[in-house]
């Protein structure tokens, strides 16, 4: 990591994860940036394979991390891995539940001999349930929790699809984060570890909060355009600039919206608001007002009179905001050839941030020997364990 002068909040926790993608590997990259050590644990490489992630990926989700390879079918790359594991505070994986059960590096075989161990299991439908063993993506858990059904309609009518993998991140990867720090200051006081049950399609659920409750309390079903923020009212949609780029519209307090209407000449609206029977009459004069300027003309104009109306960006643009570059959003990076490059940068919530750039290793290099050896596997041991290909 850049340097910096304060204390990293985990600095010092120690994280095997087994999660090579998904919200498993999404979590061990947020408590990797606020300082966990962090070791990528992954399988021996068949003769042959062809590694098909894309460096940049590997670069920014691998941020920061060590990187151990076992062979965990065998006996000699199990009993390596629990050598481990025996120093390790924290293991994430995301394997089929039963999986690491079945492979002899489950919480119970590793607790009963680190009981200290915080154990995350990420999964798609959690541990149990009749669904636990389903395969799925990001798309089957916000389907299945009601999101897309609320988040609006293509042209034929079917579900929109976001434009983010919102329940890998949001609903399972910072759902894991947060469940192992909560472990973690548990274990603190009890001074035992736990097993953890993070479910994807639990953490999509739980987005879901506003609607749900709705419909529990009052039986009315929700879907797309019934509430404020699903384009029911003109106050919260985007509209067509002069230019063909967009603006996003989230005026829902009164003041805001008294402030918008005076400044498109629209007035006449301003007690109309969350008048269902003049939606269509006010959207369409909204949209007739924005069609006579520029995106950025209007958002000059709006945006910084208490109007909640922002600019919709491309990828591209939103990388050269100028509030992301203010915040620290992107990251300069080196990689193993001295190549320069930028990447997204953590999130930080403190005041004092780290700097320089981030060095970032070659994602194939192996540091197995050098962790063993760390924790007391001798190197004529680690040598044999690298010739029987138990493990790289």
């Amino acid at each position: 990591m850049p340097e910096s002068t304060v204390t990293p909040a985990l600095e010092g926790v120690r994280v095997l994860d087994l999660a090579s993608v998904g919200p498993g590997a999404r979590a061990s990259r947020i408590l990797a940036d606020y300082g966990a050590s962090v070791t990528k644990v992954g399988a021996v490489p068949r003769a042959g394979a062809v590694q098909i992630t894309p460096p940049y990926y590997a670069y920014s989700g691998n941020r920061g991390m060590t990187r151990a390879l076992f062979d965990l079918k065998s006996d000699g790359g199990r009993e390596a891995f629990l050598d481990l594991a025996d120093s390790a505070d924290v293991i994430i994986e995301s394997f089929r539940p039963g999986v690491v059960d079945r492979l002899g590096i489950g919480f119970e075989a590793i607790s009963a001999r680190n009981p200290r161990i915080v154990f995350c299991s990420t999964s798609g439908f959690g541990q149990s349930g009749p669904r636990s063993t389903w395969a799925g993506h990001d798309i089957n858990y916000l389907g299945v929790s009601g999101y897309l059904d609320c988040s609006g309609r293509q042209e034929d009518g079917r579900p929109a699809l976001p434009g983010a993998t919102v329940a890998d991140i949001a609903a399972g990867g910072m759902q894991a984060a947060m469940a192992v720090m909560a472990a973690l200051l548990r274990r603190e006081r009890t001074g035992t570890g736990e097993l953890l049950d993070v479910s994807i399609a639990d953490g999509a659920f739980a987005l879901m909060s506003l609607y749900t409750d709705e419909y529990l309390a009052t039986g009315v079903e929700p879907g797309p355009g019934h509430y404020i923020l699903t384009g029911r009212y003109a106050c919260y949609d985007t509209y067509t600039c002069s230019d063909g780029k967009h603006v996003s519209v989230g005026a829902i307090e009164p003041q805001f919206w008294r402030n918008l209407v005076r400044l498109l000449g629209l007035e006449q609206y301003a007690d109309a608001q969350m008048d269902d029977d003049q939606q269509d009459e006010i959207r369409n004069a909204m949209a007739e007002r924005f069609s006579t300027k520029s995106r950025d003309e209007w958002v000059a104009l709006l945006g910084p009179a208490d109007t909640c109306v922002a600019e919709v960006n491309t990828v591209a643009e939103a990388t050269a905001g100028e509030q992301v570059i203010a915040r620290g959003l992107i990251a300069d990076a080196v990689n193993a050839e001295g190549v320069e490059f930028r990447q997204s940068a953590p999130i930080w919530a403190g005041t004092d941030e780290p700097v320089g750039a981030y060095q970032v290793r070659d994602p194939q290099v192996s540091d197995t020997a050098e962790l063993l050896e760390a924790v007391g596997v001798d190197r004529e041991r680690i040598g044999q364990l690298i010739e029987s290909g138990a493990i790289a």
